[in-house]
């Protein structure tokens, strides 16, 4: 499992003209599933993504996480992040997870960034989005889960 996170100041997600995901401060979460990502990745990834060091102290230096600034989180399906590019020059896709697997994962990703008492907003996964960001730095973070990063 990857995870794309930018710290915002704002972000929304549009489908078909219609805005349905909107957050001030926070994070942006574009979150990508293999096809070998199990509930334990999931865990591991909400865990990291909430308690992340990014966020600014009294005195400027990034030692607060999203639950100690009080942020909120857009996450959006991306399976593009599973992309691999070594060979050629389009992205290969074999490992990113199928339709069903990948939405029940990223389902259970919500639910699980949620029981932390953080305002949750998403895109529709699988729908065509634009998404619009502020990012606040800027800071952009890689997150794997470790089946990933082995």
């Amino acid at each position: 499992m990857k995870v794309l996170l930018q710290r915002v100041s704002e972000a929304s997600v549009k489908v078909d003209q219609e805005r349905v995901g909107r957050i001030s401060r926070g994070l942006l979460l574009l979150v990508g599933i293999s096809e070998q990502d199990t509930e334990e990745d999931v865990q591991f990834v909400a865990h990291k993504c909430v308690n992340l060091r990014i966020f600014e102290d009294d005195h400027g230096k990034m030692n607060r996480s999203l639950l100690e600034s009080g942020g909120e989180i857009l996450a959006i399906s991306q399976f593009t992040l599973m992309g691999d590019t070594r060979k050629g020059r389009r992205p290969s896709f074999v490992r990113a997870a199928s339709p069903e697997k990948g939405r029940l994962l990223y389902e259970s990703f919500i639910e699980k960034l949620k029981n932390y008492d953080v305002n949750v907003q998403t895109g529709i996964f699988g729908a065509m989005m634009d998404v619009q960001l502020v990012n606040y730095g800027p800071v952009t973070v890689m997150v794997e889960s470790k089946n990933e990063s082995q």
